[in-house]
């Protein structure tokens, strides 16, 4: 039976690797307009369409790739970009912790593979796919670095088209404000989210006008995210006590 399940996993495969792809598909879309409004501002901000192309390989993040392009492009010093952005993909910790749960038993070269590839998008259709067991390492590999691809060569496409492009226009610099909108209504799915993220924004606000630099932003994060920690398990006990 041993003997005979090596041939039944290498005819799986490219059935495994069509369904990966399969799924990237609408990750891979959601990424072109996003990967080419980076690659455009990226472009603005002065680096060439190598660099570009090296930052989406190496980080992988849109998020924390629009926050250090948007410093650099502010003169921000290197510790600082790279400390608001580490700070920024510490959610990707969560997300391995999670992800470790459901995953199947595979070796180190494997997981380091696919621990390079954990992104918001991919986290949310691994993660419940492994859950049911409808899922391989195949499927989550090819899903993940079909997005990966798409990424790099958007944000390379929009590096090399920025070139033709005046600057501000289309509304591209509203373009990394638009994309956190929309990342934070996806977390929106609780009362106590939206508590935190108004907690949040209000805080950095009053911080704005007495923290010089862009460290408000981190402190208004830490101190609603306990806050927000802090009320969430104060609902759990008064709820405890009632049952």
């Amino acid at each position: 039976m041993a003997n005979g399940s090596v041939p039944d996993l290498a005819s799986s495969m490219p059935h495994d690797f069509r369904r990966g792809v399969g799924a990237a598909l609408p990750v891979c879309i959601g990424y072109l307009p996003i990967g080419l409004a980076f690659g455009v501002l990226a472009q603005k901000a002065g680096l060439s369409v190598i660099e570009i192309g090296l930052m989406s390989v190496f980080v992988f993040a849109g998020s924390s790739q629009f926050i250090a392009v948007s410093m650099i492009a502010q003169h921000a010093g290197i510790l600082a970009i790279m400390m608001t952005t580490f700070i920024v993909n510490l959610r990707h910790l969560l997300m391995s912790s999670s992800l470790a749960v459901v995953i199947p038993p595979s070796g180190k070269r494997v997981l380091s593979l696919f621990a390079y590839g954990i992104t918001d998008e991919s986290f949310a259709i691994n993660h419940p796919l492994f859950k049911t067991g409808g899922w391989n390492m195949t499927s989550a590999l090819s899903m993940n670095y079909a997005a990966n691809m798409a990424w790099i060569l958007s944000t390379m496409a929009g590096g090399y088209g920025g070139q033709y492009i005046p600057e501000n226009a289309f509304g591209l610099n509203y373009a990394m404000t638009a994309m956190f909108i929309c990342l934070l209504v996806y977390q929106l799915r609780e009362r106590i989210h939206v508590v935190t993220a108004i907690l949040s924004g209000f805080v950095a606000v009053i911080l704005y006008l007495v923290v010089p630099g862009n460290g408000y932003i981190v402190l208004a994060a830490l101190a609603a995210a306990t806050v927000g920690t802090v009320i969430k398990r104060s609902g759990r006990r008064t709820s405890t006590r009632k049952s």
